[in-house]
């Protein structure tokens, strides 16, 4: 049977899971897990539902049938075909600990995606890229080519059709224009010691000051550097017994696990933007084995 994702922002009101429960029912629909809150300081109410069609029904149908009821809720709202996989375009730099873990999870089929390509500003990673038989894009930044770096970045973005895109470390900074176009579509990943030790070398300033949690945070890239709506974050303890050459190690780590915990949880529509902030539902006991991290 079809399988289907539908999930709904829309103003806080009375009979939201009634009207959608009931369309799903009218239609030969079967829930399979759902999940729903209600953010009283915003007065809005998100909802994901998974569900099963037992008629199959198409996408377009469902499309069609949910309209009417999306209006009257006033709702912001889309239905996915969980068959269908995202396509994602990954970019990285110089450091290459998320991206080869990425590269691993999709391999194994941990990570459910369509790897469109991987795009860097340098040539590090190309051969493992290629040895993948994914497509591998050079684009070289410089202070003066940063535009049409850019514009060429939006090609590629067309040209795969990626419908997202990862920064797995990827050190440059994106223009204002691109990340707005991009809103809701770009993932960043980086350490938590923002904003108290910014710059080079932030694991040797933490380990200077005796720091005993590194952490990592996901987030969606906005204006704003760094400071996105924040998907997912970890934390590990370490110790005066530990180097900072430790401290950069298992940062590393964390940072490849949150970035891919956070990309998991936007492929399977659990990710709602509320501001700047976040609501993010967790997979629940009953979801199919591909949408739960193991």
């Amino acid at each position: 049977m079809p399988q289907f994702v539908l999930t709904v922002t829309c103003p806080t009101r009375r009979g939201i899971v009634a009207a959608i429960a009931n369309f799903l029912a009218d239609n030969g629909c079967n829930i399979t897990d759902s999940a729903q809150f209600d953010d009283l300081e915003t007065g809005k109410f998100f909802m994901r539902v998974g569900f099963k069609s037992e008629t199959g029904a198409t996408l377009d149908a469902l499309n069609r049938a949910f309209t009417p009821i999306a209006d009257t809720l006033e709702a912001d709202w889309q239905i996915f075909d969980t068959a269908q996989k995202i396509k994602v375009l990954l970019m990285v730099s110089n450091f290459g600990h998320c991206l080869n873990d990425l590269l691993y999870r999709w391999r194994i089929g941990a990570l459910p995606i369509e790897i469109a390509g991987v795009v860097s500003n340098h040539l590090t990673y190309q051969k493992v890229v290629v040895n993948h038989d994914i497509p591998f894009f050079h684009v070289k930044v410089t202070k003066e080519n940063k535009p049409q770096a850019e514009a060429r970045l939006m090609e590629l973005i067309d040209e795969t059709g990626a419908e997202l895109v990862v920064l797995a470390r990827y050190m440059q900074v994106l223009s204002d224009a691109f990340c707005a176009k991009m809103s809701g579509r770009i993932i960043n990943i980086h350490h938590s010691f923002l904003p108290s030790f910014k710059g080079a070398n932030p694991y040797k300033q933490a380990y200077q000051r005796g720091v005993k949690l590194i952490g990592a945070t996901a987030h969606y890239v906005t204006a704003d550097l760094d400071e996105g709506p924040i998907i997912e974050q970890d934390t590990i303890r370490v110790t005066h017994a530990q180097s900072p050459e430790d401290y950069v190690s298992l940062g590393r780590d964390v940072e490849a696990s949150v970035l891919a915990r956070a990309i998991h949880a936007h492929i399977h529509h659990r990710v709602f933007l509320n501001g700047n902030k976040t609501v993010v539902f967790p997979a629940s006991p009953g979801a199919h084995a591909s949408e739960r991290m193991g």
